[in-house]
């Protein structure tokens, strides 16, 4: 496969390497799975670490508050867990979680933005360097800021969503103009000047969006559908129009009210299922399902889509600094968390995390329905699920691979507790209560 230029795409012979296993998955010549470099063992997780996996995903969704999560852990040189717990919803016979069920994606949206502007840089449409205000000249104040730097979340602009997370919460169905959310994010004080410091902020995925938009005179599916799901087969995965506020085959959603203050209310239960994916847009609006998940993050690790020095300039990470271990750095779109990459975020009644190790190929996915607890809840959830996964037996003929994680079951299970703000107990839970 090749880009407009005609330069061959980074990994193209695996196209070739998979020539028989798409005629018989029936997958479209030219769709890329990168499982296949990493030599993905067709089979199940030996049963003792299949219970340490569920154990880890069905106290997640306890001490979330959750009705319900999936998981799907890939260790290639030993198999594959995909793990359910509890149920779609709240509500009275509402039926267990699927394996094949959708879920929000939250901020591993934002990692499929920054994939389109790390491809339209590989064709030369634009440069990771451009300053955003070339493709956004009607918005003022934007001076010194570079398209890589929203992705690298080094543009010192403020995120939007802490300050509007209540009414998220209490209000899911309204329509969210782009425009206005930026706006809200523009109006608050600025983190530091561009460069300085790595905070997230999906203000800049945002506006990133919005100047990829204006620049190409296409909308954010349509890149995306090209960029990303078309070559990786994702068809699951889509941003519903701001409209579109029922999600069929996709968990429901749920959080504590939030206090304008950002106080927790755990008395109190708001069922978010009725949603519009416009308050996170191109940062974290977007619905996928497992599957689909698992393919992009290890294309995302790997930079499968992307040609070499693209990848390598996207994970010339930076520290995160301040109190962040020194294993925690940031690269283009997403994060590197000792071996492993990609994000763990919230949005509104959903904990979505995504990450893979481009070395060995261990990849976990795990998504619950109440987003109380926060993103650094759901993200030591998939790191307790590593922590296992990495330790599991190598298939005959395999050998087990050394991954070095910085952190032990034990402690992301500590970690687990000490974040979980409204976890379920042996009393009912409370009735969910319509938002808006």
């Amino acid at each position: 496969m090749a880009d407009r230029q005609g330069r061959p795409r980074r990994r193209v012979g695996l196209v070739a390497a998979m020539v028989a296993s798409l005629a018989l998955s029936g997958c479209t010549m030219g769709v890329i799975d990168p499982a296949s470099e990493f030599g993905q063992i067709d089979a199940a997780f030996a049963e003792e670490t299949a219970t340490g996996l569920q154990a880890v995903l069905d106290e997640a969704v306890a001490l979330s508050g959750s009705s319900g999560g999936l998981a799907g852990v890939w260790a290639p040189w030993a198999g594959e867990w995909i793990g359910t717990s509890g149920t779609v919803g709240f509500g009275e016979g509402s039926p267990k979680v699927q394996p094949d069920d959708g879920f929000h994606l939250a901020t591993v949206t934002t990692e499929i933005t920054c994939t389109v502007l790390l491809a339209l840089a590989d064709e030369g449409v634009v440069s990771l360097d451009d300053e955003v205000e070339r493709y956004v000249d009607w918005i003022p104040r934007l001076d010194g800021i570079t398209l890589e730097q929203l992705c690298r979340h080094t543009s010192g602009l403020a995120d939007y969503y802490p300050g509007l997370r209540s009414h998220f919460v209490a209000n899911p169905k309204r329509p969210w103009p782009s425009a206005e959310l930026v706006s809200n994010g523009l109006a608050m004080s600025r983190i530091g000047p561009p460069g300085e410091q790595v905070r997230e902020s999906r203000t800049g995925i945002l506006l990133l969006a919005l100047a990829l938009e204006h620049h190409t005179g296409r909308s954010w599916s349509d890149l995306a559908s090209e960029y990303v799901f078309e070559p990786l087969g994702m068809e699951a995965t889509q941003l519903p129009d701001a409209s579109v506020i029922t999600h069929d085959g996709t968990l429901d959603a749920f959080s504590a009210r939030i206090g304008q203050d950002g106080s927790v209310d755990c008395a109190v239960l708001v069922d978010d299922s009725a949603q519009s994916s416009s308050m996170g847009g191109a940062a974290a609006g977007a619905v996928s399902n497992l599957e689909d998940a698992r393919r992009f993050a290890q294309a995302f690790a790997t930079g499968a889509l992307l040609r070499e020095s693209t990848m390598r300039e996207q994970w010339a990470t930076l520290p995160v600094g301040g109190s962040a271990p020194g294993w925690f750095e940031a690269g283009v779109g997403g994060f590197q968390y000792g071996p492993l990459r990609g994000v763990a975020g919230e949005s509104a009644g959903a904990l979505t995390a995504a990450f893979t190790d481009p070395g060995s190929g261990l990849t976990v996915v795990v998504a619950l329905n109440n987003s109380t607890s926060g993103a650094d809840f759901v993200r030591e959830v998939a790191f307790g699920l590593a922590s296992i996964a990495s330790k599991a037996e190598a298939a005959p003929e395999r050998e087990r691979p050394t991954i070095e994680l910085p952190w032990s079951i034990e402690q992301a299970s500590a970690k687990m507790q000490e974040l979980a703000k409204c976890p379920s107990t042996s009393e009912a839970t409370p009735e969910p209560v319509p938002s808006g």
